[in-house]
Order: C-alpha cells, then structure tokens, then sequence
C-alpha cells in the first residue's frame, strides 16, 4: 500500500500540466504512441538530469530496480532505452523549448521582486554564448574547426531572476554576433554584452527599438569627444563622455551619439571603457551593471557542473537539442520549487544534491531538504547535586 508519494513526485508536482499538455499537442509529439507518452519521456530524462546519469542504459537499470515505485513518480509506462533512445531522436525538440517557456515565465514571476544588488527600476539581462564541445566523427552536424565539434548556447539571463529568458542553440560554427539578430528586445531594457559582440549595425537596431546597451570598446575604436561631464574620480571612474564614431563605416551603422565612460576598477586595477546609447543613469551604475555581467558566466559553470549537457545520450541533432532543453526546464523547476516552498536559505546546488540521492524516498520533501536541528547535549541542564556548596 502507497503510504506516501515520493520525493520525485513531489518535485514533478510542480509541472503544469495543462501547459506541458498544449506544447505536446502543437507538435504532435503522440501521433501514433501508444505506451510511451511525452510525459513519460519528460519523468525519464529529468530523473536522469537530477540523479546524473551516464548513459540510457544507466537510466534503464535505475528505474527498473524500482519498477514497482514507477506508476507513483508518474511513470505510466515499462522504461526502456531503445524506447527511450527513439523518442529523443524523432519527437520534434520544440516540445520540450516551449515548455521550458512556460516555466521561464513562471519563475520570473516568482522572482521579478528580488534584488541583484544595483539599484535600477528597469530589466537587465546578460547576453553570451557557451560553447560545449562535441566529438566531430559522432556529430558531424555540429562542426565548430577543422577537425573539432561543438554547440552554442546563446542565452539571455535575467540579473534580477538569474533565469535564462532565452536560449538558442546553434552549431559552434555559428558567430556570436549573429544570435543578436534573433535576440528579442524589450523597451526599456537594458542589454549588456561583452565586446565580442560590438557590431555597430546590431546595436544600432536595439537603439532603434527604444532599448538600451551596455558594451565595451575595443582598442581600436576610434571617436570624437563631444562635450564631458563631471565625475568623482575616488570611485574609479575617470571620465564620461559624449562621443560620436569617426570611421566611415562604424558611423555609417551607428549615426546617433554615444556615451563613453572610463572606468579603474579600485581592486584590480584594470582599465574599462564602456559604451552605452544610455545617457541618464549615473556613470558608476554602467560600471556596476557591466560587473553583473559575470553572473551568466556563473550560470554557464553552474550549469556544466551540475546538468547533463556535456554527455548525450543521443547524437542526432534533435536528441541533443531534447536534452539540453530538458535540463534547462529542470533547472528552471528546481528553481520554482524552491521559491513557492520558502527554500530561502538553501542554494540550487544544496537542493540537487539532495534529491540525487533522495528521489525514491516516500517522505515530506521538506523533511528531506531541511533536516531537524540536533541539540547539543553539553547544552542540557545538569540535575545533579552539587557537593560542596559555597
């Protein structure tokens, strides 16, 4: 007899269901299934993300050591990695992109009223790409150089969520700078990206959409100061000013004026120069919103260390893309989770680790992730009589 629900399912509670029902059904990802549905599919590969799984055949020994606990997790079907290996490589990724939407959404609500320690009333996100290495012979679709494969995350993240409100996935082959096409620009928001993306033209669409940009310049850069304004140099910033670009093509991309802001980071001593089409906000609050830009390299790491996005277990296309959409929604769940359960004081890290090896556990999830406080017996009161009395 079921006594209680497992921590796994608990955790996939937070599925919408409704939502994750409407994505299968734009793509038809159950024409003609008749065990192994999307849902199956979705349990399967996030039992593997949350638990570190090698390999499909290390997914199949897990859960059919657990047969009996399968139909509770919500698994309606046998699991097998031929099954498993086929649905990854014919069912169109774009289920598994719109549903990782749907919880993006989600969590930004959740988390549009936390802080990211710079005050500022509009959106910031952070703009890069990660690269994840593939073997050239078993992807060949993925070519990155001569004789090396790879794949390109392009992600935007919210510095106030740090959720990923965006991601796309090309072949290593693919430029940085071109993502900025398809990059969705919201107005008033600030974008901040590193140089290697400095395309005059590009940012010159994002001022054309009533947005704003914060970059550096490259050496090479070559303007003309307009006019200065005052800055207190004690904070490290040298100088802010109004500047308009003097090569030919540079000012033929970007007409308009541009703000350049010098900046000596007081603990490292290096030197930044910034550009930005913003000419309102504080200068020191360019320099702090481009050191923020960090935290989606932090992210990358976060998600390299702790998902599975650097071993595939399929190495067509689709199943790559399937997985690694996949392990973002499961981040983005985890991260749902731990804000409509209170989990203030926990880091995803803390959490993740715990579910890996508690996910079959028939008990609260609470009382898994936050364990009871132990009292210090030296902290007892001592009853005993005491012998020589002053």
């Amino acid at each position: 007899m079921n006594r209680g629900r497992t921590i796994f399912a608990q955790v996939m509670q937070f599925i919408p269901h409704k939502e994750f029902g409407r994505c299968v059904e734009r793509y038809d990802g159950e024409r003609y299934v008749k065990s192994f549905s999307c849902m199956d599919q979705y349990l399967s590969m996030a039992f593997a993300q949350l638990t570190y799984r090698e390999g499909l055949r290390d997914i199949e020994c897990c859960l059919r050591a657990h047969q009996a606990k399968l139909y509770h997790m919500g698994m309606r079907s046998a699991i097998s990695r031929g099954t498993l290996a086929h649905a990854n490589e014919h069912r169109d990724w774009r289920i598994w992109a719109d549903f990782a939407q749907v919880l993006i959404c989600e969590a930004r609500e959740l988390y549009h009223t936390d802080s990211f320690g710079v005050d500022l009333a509009q959106t910031a996100y952070a703009f890069d790409s990660t690269t994840i290495s593939l073997c050239l012979s078993l992807f060949p679709w993925a070519r990155f150089r001569q004789n090396v494969g790879a794949v390109k995350a392009h992600t935007l993240l919210d510095l106030r969520e740090n959720i990923p409100c965006w991601v796309h996935v090309t072949p290593g082959e693919v430029h940085d700078v071109n993502a900025l096409d398809l990059l969705p620009i919201e107005p008033g928001s600030f974008y901040i990206i590193d140089r290697g993306y400095l395309d005059f033209a590009r940012l010159h669409n994002i001022t054309t959409q009533a947005a704003f940009f914060i970059t550096r310049a490259k050496s090479n850069t070559r303007y003309r100061r307009l006019y200065s304004r005052p800055v207190d140099r004690n904070t490290g910033l040298r100088c802010d000013q109004t500047v308009t670009l003097v090569n030919f093509y540079a000012h033929r991309d970007y007409p308009d004026k541009l703000r350049l802001i010098k900046y000596i980071d007081p603990e490292t001593k290096r030197r930044f120069v910034f550009l930005t089409n913003n000419f309102t906000i504080p200068a020191i609050t360019v320099a702090e919103l481009y050191r923020c830009r960090w935290q989606v390299e932090l992210f990358f790491r976060w998600l390299k260390q702790h998902l599975r996005i650097k071993a595939f277990y399929g190495t067509s296309e689709n199943a790559v893309l399937t997985q690694i959409w996949i392990a973002l929604s499961v981040y983005v769940l985890v991260s749902i989770m731990k804000k409509k359960l209170h989990l203030t004081n926990l880091s995803l890290y803390t959490i993740l680790q715990v579910l890996s090896v508690s996910l079959f556990e028939k008990k609260p999830i609470l009382s898994a992730l936050v364990p009871p406080l132990y009292t210090n017996s030296d902290s007892m009161p001592n009853n005993q009589l005491e012998l020589f009395k002053c």
